[in-house]
């Protein structure tokens, strides 16, 4: 493995951490952000709002004094506004989008320039198994995390030839705060249609994360992972 200078963002909790943790373990140089500016020990934290440039320019720009030209970026920070269509208001839709893939659009720009000098680079994104199969009083989340397929695919004819890869993973049902919180009845409900037969963890994420990200993985672009115990059958 070749140790690479890592940004992940919303890395301060859920998948994001995990992540962090997982190439922070492997040897890589990781940092994070968040927008309270907090992160797991091991990790480079520093405070961004992937809904403001500035804000992250600043922050790449703590990153590459301290740990180097940023090689490999997961664009992970993500939000939630669920309820159904009819009830959604704009800024309901607005906000989720700006956030999900409007921050990845921001993040993975700023970071394009270090890749294209380099002529090496991978994009990490977070999706989500709901972008694929879609999910009830969630269009606005759903809509953010498919656009995200589309948003790698052209990446990566666009930079293909410099040596930059950009593939999204696909997470289904992963053991969170949430879920544990959820009824019995409900989580057996989930849990019948995966066919694994478990929820998955924030590791099962960070491992595939962590081999895209590797050498192992130079051949592949443009591609969707899904991580989801088989829930979408590769959708």
């Amino acid at each position: 493995m070749t140790p690479r200078t890592v940004l992940v963002t919303g890395g301060n909790r859920g998948i994001g951490r995990a992540i962090a943790l997982e190439l922070a373990a492997a040897g890589h140089r990781v940092a994070i952000t968040s927008r309270n500016g907090s992160g797991p020990e091991g990790v480079l934290a520093v405070q961004a709002d992937v809904t403001d440039a500035a804000s992250l320019d600043a922050a790449f720009t703590v990153v590459e004094t301290e740990l180097g030209p940023v090689e490999v970026v997961v664009a992970n920070a993500g939000i939630t506004k669920d309820t159904l269509l009819l009830r959604m208001t704009e800024a309901d839709f607005d906000d989720v989008v700006a956030t999900n893939l409007g921050g990845s659009f921001r993040v993975v720009k700023r970071a394009s320039k270090g890749m294209l000098k380099a002529r090496f680079g991978r994009v990490i994104l977070i999706s989500s198994v709901v972008g694929m199969l879609g999910s009830a009083g969630q269009v606005n989340y759903a809509s953010s995390k498919s656009a995200l397929i589309g948003f790698a695919r052209s990446l990566t004819r666009e930079l293909g030839g410099r040596g930059i890869t950009a593939n999204v993973v696909a997470p289904g049902f992963i053991e969170s705060d949430m879920t544990a919180e959820l009824p019995e009845a409900q989580q057996k409900d989930y849990l019948g249609r995966i066919p694994v037969g478990r929820f998955g963890s924030g590791d099962d994420v960070a491992k595939t994360v962590l081999w895209l990200a590797s050498d192992d993985a130079a051949y592949i672009s443009g591609a969707v992972i899904p991580v989801d115990g088989g829930l979408g059958m590769g959708h």
